[in-house]
Order: structure tokens, then C-alpha cells, then sequence
């Protein structure tokens, strides 16, 4: 399937690893022209050489630099026609009021401010041209709470309802405006969370009806068709890619 993106200039946050690198190569597979961030100039940089992008030095707590990201990319590339917003996940605890007000307010900024920053920084370019496309890499978590995961579960779920009210608004000027929600994938945050990925995998078996873990190119599978000119009437949509695992309709 021809997804209509060669020469675009996308734009892949938190693209050192994981989901966002596994984003990031696909679209570059389809022809787009690449850049990826990350708060590690060493890892992005050594992601861009081996996947064919371009690296940029983004720390997604830095909400105030976001602008400026925009514009580093569009000097080096041309301005930016798909916004791809991957974060790392917050600080994870058994006690839900165990947090501290600033790790709230990191998580606030890393999953719900930095994201809209971005979006308002591309937003002006995409309606020029009158193309744009916007994903965020969110959680299963906004469709059914993870123990442990508080503050990922709060701040992915305000993200999630602020993209549905821009998908609203943006959908006239062209840009579509979606979310993609990864159960539990092959990455290192699930090991983390069960230990190592071998523990993953098996906890997998039992509990997720597809068997197994999902691999990041699955996640990127989805992502980059919702980039395509043929996702155009597709917007403020969230999409599980879960295998089968949520239970809620």
C-alpha cells in the first residue's frame, strides 16, 4: 500500500528507542524525510546514522524548547507535516498518593504540556499547506487504569481528551489529529515494569489473548498509516494495538 508520504518531513519525539525509533525507521522506509529527538544527543544521534533520519536534542521536560525544535527542524528540513509526539513514561509507584507534587507536575509536563507545545508550534505550517498529519503515542492505560501507573494514567488520559477536542477543531484545515494506544509491547519499559522482558513475555501468554508481547513494528504499522493521505478522513481516533487485551467496548 502506497501510503502518500515519500518526501514528507516528519517529525519523531522520544525516537532514540522503543516505539519512537520503530516509528521513526518505518517512515523513513516510506520515504519521508526523518527527524528524531530525544534528551540523549549521544542515542539520537546514533539512531539518525543507523536508521537514515536526522538528530535533534529534545528533553520533552523542557516545554519551553519545543518551539524552538519546531524550528530547527524546519530550517534543516522544511517545515513539518507529520508530528509524531512519543514520551517516556513517568515515575511508577504501588501507592497511588505516594507521589510528590513534583513528580505530578513533571508528568504534567512531559505528557500533556510538551505535546501541545509541539502541536502549536507545527499547527501554522500545516495550515498553509493545508496537509497535516498528528499522532500521539499514548497507553492502553486511558481505556483501563494500570496498577502502579498512576501518574501515566491521569496525564495520558488529559492528552487523550485534548486531541480529541483539536481533531475537532483542525480537521477542516486538513490535518488529522490521532492517538495510538500500545498495550503491552516488546520495549524496555515493560521489562521494567515485570522485571525483564523474558518475565513479560511469559506473563503475555497467560494474559493476552494474541499470546505474546507486540513488537515495536507493529506499533509503527499503525502509527505510520495514520500519517497516510489514506487515514485523511480519519481523526480524533484512538487505536488500540493491544492484541486483543483491553476488555472494555
Amino acid at each position: 500500500m502506497d501510503l502518500g508520504i515519500e518526501g514528507k518531513v516528519a517529525l519523531v519525539t522520544g525516537g532514540s528507542r522503543g516505539i519512537g525509533r520503530a516509528i521513526a525507521t518505518e517512515l523513513v522506509q516510506e520515504g519521508a524525510v526523518v527527524a528524531v529527538s530525544s534528551h540523549s544527543p549521544q542515542a539520537v544521534e546514533a539512531t539518525a546514522a543507523e536508521i537514515g533520519a536526522r538528530p535533534f536534542v529534545f528533553d520533552s521536560n523542557d516545554v519551553g524548547e519545543a518551539g524552538a525544535l519546531v524550528a530547527a527542524v524546519g530550517d534543516v528540513l522544511g517545515p513539518i507535516e507529520l508530528l509524531i509526539v512519543n514520551t517516556g513514561g513517568p515515575a511508577t509507584g504501588a501507592d497511588s498518593l505516594g507521589f510528590s507534587e513534583a513528580q505530578w507536575e513533571a508528568a504534567y509536563r512531559s505528557l500533556v504540556l510538551s505535546p501541545m507545545a509541539l502541536v502549536k508550534a507545527v499547527v501554522p505550517g500545516m495550515r498553509e499547506t493545508g496537509f497535516g498529519r498528528i499522532v500521539n503515542v499514548s497507553s492502553s492505560a486511558v481505556r483501563e487504569v494500570i496498577d502502579g501507573l498512576m501518574l501515566s494514567n491521569a496525564h495520558r488520559a488529559a492528552a487523550l481528551a485534548a486531541w480529541k477536542t483539536l481533531a475537532r477543531q483542525l480537521a477542516g484545515d486538513g490535518i488529522t489529529v490521532n492517538t495510538v494506544l500500545p498495550g503491552r509491547i516488546a520495549t524496555d519499559r515493560v521489562a521494567s515494569l515485570y522485571g525483564s522482558l523474558q518475565l513479560a513475555e511469559e506473563n503475555a501468554r497467560q494474559n493476552v489473548p494474541a499470546g505474546r508481547l507486540g513488537r515495536p513494528e507493529e506499533m509503527a504499522a499503525a502509527a505510520a498509516f495514520l500519517c497516510s493521505h489514506r487515514a485523511a478522513y480519519i481523526t480524533g481516533v484512538a487505536l488500540l494495538v493491544d492484541g486483543g487485551a483491553t476488555r472494555s467496548i
